[in-house]
C-alpha cells in the first residue's frame, strides 16, 4: 500500500465563504448597484497584496523556514494595532506588488517600515518599488521616526531591464539623505543580492539569521566568472559577514532578528534631534560596584599579577542599570567591545579595550569598529564611557600592509570629533600612541578617572631599556666577566671544567635576571603608575573599583544636564 504525502493547509475546508456587505449601520434594507459595486472593486484591491501570494505561495516560504512579509509585520509590531500601508500600488502588471511600505507602532513608537514579498517575484525591484522606498525614507526623514527593512529579495526584476537599476538608484540616493537623521535597522532574511545587499548596508545597522545569505553575487556568478566552487554560507553567510563587520548581529531566526530589533530601538533615539529616552530605575546610582573590586583582586593577585587578563564586559556589567547591557558586533574584533547600556536611566555608549582578547590590543578591525560606533554615538546624541586598558596598537608587517594607520587614525577621528558628553576610566593598562588617541583631555574628554591599577606610560615594561639603559648596560656587561669569575672559583673548589662553567652560568644568569626584575619593579615604581598624570592634571581622580558606578554615573547626570540634544553641524571633515 502507498502512503499519500500530505500538506498541511492554510484553509479551513469546512468554512462557509460570506460575501461582504457593504451596508451602513442603521441602514434598514437596499438594493446592491454601482456604488456597491465600486466599494467591493476597491476592498478587492485593498485586499489584493495580502492575497497575492495564495496557499502554495505561503506553504513554500514557510518551507524554507520564512514568514511572509505579513507575519513578519505581525511580529514586529503592537499586538492589536494595524499597520498604516502605504503606496498601495498593485498594478495590473503586479508593478510594485513585491514590496510593502508601512507605518507601524513598536512598544508605542512609529516607525517606518519596508519588507519584499519574496511570495511576488522574488521580491524582486522594479522602477515602482524603487520610487516606493524613496518615498518611504524620505516620510521618515520628514516625520523623524526609525526605519527598519526586512530584506528579502533577489535583486532587480530583469524583465523591469534598467527600470529595476533605476529604482535601485533612487532608493539608495534618497536613504543615503536620511543617513545621520534617522536611525535604520535591517533585517536579511532569505537570499539577498547585488542591489539587496547594498541597499540595507547603508542602513544604521544589519541583522542576519542563519542560513541566510546576502552579497554581491551569488555562487552561480562566482562559478561561472572565477571558475571557484563555493556554497553560499561560504560567500555571504553570517559566519562571514560577522567577522568583516558586514553584519552587526547573528541570530538563530527571523523571529529572533525581530526580537533584536525592538530590543535596539529600546537604545536610540527616534531621531538625531532627540536624545534617547530616559527610563527610570530602581538601581540606585550609588550602588557599590563590589563585584568589580572582586574580579581585580582575583586577577591581579594571580600568579601572573598585573598581567592577567580579564573580560572587560563583566564590569560593564557592574557599571550598568540591573546589570543590562547591549553589545554590538560581539562577534567581531573581540579584542574591543561597544555597547549601549543605561546608568540611572540614562542610555550611554561604551567603548572597552577587552584585555582577554590579545591583551585588549587595537587591531585594524578592533580601530574600525570602535570608530563606527562612536560616530553613530554622536550622530544620535549618546555620550560615551571609554574604558582603557591596552599594550597599545598591534604591530607587525601583516598590519602595516593592512593599513593600520589609516584604521587608527579612523577610529581618533572619531573620538576628537565626538561632541556628546564623554569620560575616559584607565583600568590598567594606557601605553604610547594607544593612550593619545583613547580620549584623553587632549583629545575632547569632559572627565578622566583611573583605578589604582593604572599603569600609564610612553612605553610598558619595555620602557626599561630606554630609561635606564645605563643601568640595563651595566648589568649585562657584567655577565661575561662574572661567568669568568664563577667558574675559576669553581675550578678551583674542584668542579670538572665543563660543570664548572654550567654552574657559573646558571648562577650569573639568575643574577641578571634578578637585577632587571629590580629595574623592572623600580620603572613602575616610578613611572608605570597614575601618580605623574595625576599631577598634571591628565587625570582627575583615582577612583576605587567599588566606586565605579557612582563617580561615573554623577559625572553622566551632570554633564547632560548641559547637553543639547540636536542635529550635528559645522564643518564637514575630509574623512568618515
Amino acid at each position: 500500500m502507498t502512503k499519500i504525502a500530505t500538506k498541511p493547509s492554510l484553509e479551513n475546508p469546512f468554512e462557509t465563504k460570506t460575501e461582504l456587505e457593504f451596508t451602513v449601520p442603521g441602514q434598514i434594507d437596499y438594493d446592491p448597484g454601482l456604488y456597491e459595486s465600486a466599494l467591493q472593486a476597491g476592498y478587492d484591491l485593498q485586499q489584493r497584496p495580502r492575497k497575492m501570494a495564495g496557499v502554495k505561495g505561503i506553504q513554500k516560504q514557510h518551507e524554507k523556514k520564512r514568514m511572509t512579509i505579513w507575519e513578519r509585520i505581525e511580529v514586529l509590531a503592537d499586538a492589536g494595532t494595524e499597520p498604516k500601508i502605504l503606496y498601495q500600488n498593485w498594478g495590473k502588471n503586479l508593478d510594485g506588488a513585491s514590496l510593502v511600505t508601512a507605518i507601524v507602532k513598536v512598544d508605542g513608537r512609529d516607525v517606518a517600515m519596508y519588507g519584499h514579498d519574496f511570495t511576488v517575484r522574488a521580491g524582486s525591484m522594479d522602477a515602482t518599488n524603487g520610487s516606493k522606498l524613496a518615498n518611504l525614507f524620505k516620510l521618515a526623514g520628514k516625520l523623524g521616526i526609525p526605519l527598519v527593512g526586512m530584506n528579502d529579495s533577489a535583486g532587480a526584476y530583469i524583465p523591469a531591464g534598467v527600470g529595476g537599476l533605476d529604482g535601485y538608484a533612487e532608493a539608495f540616493t534618497a536613504l543615503r539623505h536620511i543617513n545621520g537623521v534617522v536611525p535604520s535597522i535591517m533585517c536579511m532574511f532569505g537570499y539577498n543580492a547585488g542591489g539587496g545587499s547594498y541597499l540595507p548596508r547603508q542602513g544604521s545597522f544589519v541583522i542576519q539569521p542563519n542560513e541566510t545569505f546576502f552579497g554581491l553575487t551569488g555562487p552561480g556568478v562566482v562559478k561561472s566568472v572565477l571558475g571557484e566552487d563555493v556554497t553560499a554560507d561560504e560567500l555571504g553567510g553570517p559566519s562571514v559577514h560577522s567577522k568583516s563587520g558586514v553584519t552587526d548581529f547573528v541570530v538563530p531566526d527571523e523571529v529572533a532578528a525581530l526580537r533584536k530589533v525592538k530590543e535596539l530601538l529600546n537604545y536610540i533615539p527616534n531621531n538625531s534631534a532627540e536624545a534617547p529616552a530616559f527610563q527610570p530605575t530602581s538601581d540606585p546610582i550609588t550602588r557599590k560596584t563590589w563585584d568589580v573590586d572582586l574580579l581585580l583582586k582575583k586577577a591581579f593577585n594571580s600568579p601572573t599579577g598585573f598581567n592577567t587578563p580579564f573580560d572587560i564586559s563583566i564590569i560593564i556589567q557592574q557599571m550598568c542599570d540591573h546589570g543590562d547591557f547591549f553589545e554590538i558586533q560581539p562577534e567581531r574584533a573581540r579584542n574591543t567591545v561597544c555597547a549601549l547600556g543605561r546608568m540611572g536611566g540614562n542610555v550611554v555608549g561604551f567603548v572597552a579595550n577587552n584585555s582577554a582578547v590579545a591583551s585588549g590590543q587595537i587591531d585594524i578591525d578592533a580601530a574600525y569598529k570602535n570608530a563606527r560606533f562612536i560616530r553613530f554615538c554622536n550622530v544620535y546624541n549618546i555620550p560615551v564611557i571609554f574604558m582603557e586598558d591596552t599594550t597599545g596598537f598591534l604591530p607587525g608587517k601583516e598590519q602595516e600592509a593592512g593599513g593600520i594607520v589609516q584604521a587608527g587614525r579612523a577610529m581618533l577621528d572619531a573620538i576628537i570629533d565626538l561632541r556628546t558628553p564623554r569620560f575616559l576610566m584607565i583600568v590598567r593598562n594606557a601605553f604610547g600612541g594607544a593612550y593619545a588617541a583613547f580620549n584623553n583631555y587632549p583629545t575632547g574628554a569632559d572627565f578622566v578617572c583611573a583605578l589604582p591599577t593604572t599603569r600609564l606610560a610612553v612605553m610598558g615594561p619595555a620602557g626599561v631599556e630606554y630609561v635606564y639603559k645605563d643601568e640595563v648596560r651595566k648589568i649585562r656587561s657584567s655577565v661575561k666577566p662574572k661567568i669568568a669569575e664563577l667558574t675559576a672559583q669553581n675550578l678551583k673548589a674542584g668542579m670538572p671544567e665543563s660543570e664548572a662553567l654550567n654552574t657559573a652560568k646558571d648562577a650569573v644568569a639568575a643574577w641578571q635576571k634578578q637585577e632587571e626584575l629590580l629595574l623592572t619593579q623600580r620603572y613602575e615604581r616610578e613611572l608605570m603608575n597614575p601618580n605623574e598624570a595625576l599631577s598634571l592634571g591628565s587625570i582627575s581622580q583615582i577612583v576605587m573599583p567599588s566606586d565605579l558606578r557612582k563617580v561615573l554615573g554623577e559625572q553622566l547626570e551632570l554633564h547632560l544636564k548641559a547637553y543639547k540634544p540636536e542635529p550635528m553641524s559645522g564643518m564637514q571633515r575630509e574623512f568618515h
